[in-house]
């Protein structure tokens, strides 16, 4: 037990819990760092859109059943997608590209309430533009294959898709909160851990799933976005299941996360400072 103790000590960082972000901080929006993560919010929502939406958009173009990505290249280009811009904004706005994400981030006090409600505003302008472009490089073939919006696919019911958007956000935003733990460094800083590939690795798993019930939301900016450039009135008619889902599976993986998982754990390793040889 000595041993282990002392490789306790020697080989893992001590760990202090960060301070919660201030509720409402005035203060950060005369930073330059501010307004350079909105950008960064923006443009990269706005590339993952284009991206994604344009493969959505040939792969259903092709008439051969053998031919284009199919549903496996839809969920790669999801995921591959959110793995690189997480990766590459990460160090500038946290690389949420996700409104659920920042709600999920605001409720456990990652970010203030300024920031969260400037980053999905920032998200769903820069999701809009994305499949503004799609839509003006490849007009005729968007218009004729629904424009890559998000739809309740037929034979299911909106029950159904939406508690589809509930357990699917909840995995993303669980996985985020799992991968950028704070605690992790101190508790496993022998394990390299680079958060952008779970993330991706989990928006690919939940398309895997969820595209045959609902396209895949999960991300009321990427929903937003292709509803307001096709302009659907089905679009629209089914279009509060895309953030009524994620937020509320937004507010379930924050709870969980911060509250059952995370409070137990910190509780587990303050016991074991205060005693031990225990």
């Amino acid at each position: 037990m000595s041993k282990e103790v002392s490789e306790e000590g020697h080989g893992r960082k001590d760990y202090v819990d960060p301070p919660p972000a201030p509720l409402i901080d005035y203060a950060e929006i005369k930073l330059w760092s501010f307004y350079r993560a909105l950008i960064a919010e923006f443009i990269a929502t706005l590339l993952f859109l284009y991206i994604t939406v344009a493969t959505v958009i040939g792969y259903k173009k092709t008439t051969d059943p053998c031919g284009g990505v199919g549903l496996l290249g839809i969920a790669w280009a999801f995921g591959g997608m959110i793995f690189i811009l997480v990766y590459c904004t990460a160090g500038i706005s946290g690389g949420h590209i996700n409104p659920a994400v920042t709600f999920g981030l605001f409720l456990a006090r990652k970010v203030s309430l300024i920031r969260a409600v400037s980053y999905m505003i920032a998200q769903c302008l820069g999701a809009i533009c994305g499949v503004g472009l799609v839509k003006a490089f490849m007009k005729s073939f968007y218009d004729a294959n629904g424009g890559g919006a998000n739809l309740v696919a037929s034979g299911y019911n909106k029950g159904t898709a939406l508690g589809a958007e509930i357990i699917g956000t909840f995995v993303l935003v669980y996985t985020v909160f799992s991968a950028t733990d704070p605690k992790r460094s101190a508790r496993d800083s022998h394990v390299p851990v680079l958060a952008p590939l779970p993330i991706g690795f989990a928006v690919f798993m939940v398309h895997l799933a969820t595209i045959p019930i609902t396209g895949t939301g999960i991300n009321p900016a990427r929903s937003f976005g292709a509803a307001v450039i096709y302009n659907n009135e089905k679009v629209w008619d089914e279009h509060w299941i895309f953030w009524v889902g994620p937020f509320v599976g937004a507010l379930a993986a924050a709870a969980y996360h911060q509250y059952i998982l995370r409070a137990a754990a910190i509780k587990a390793l303050g016991s074991f400072r205060s005693n031990p040889t225990n």
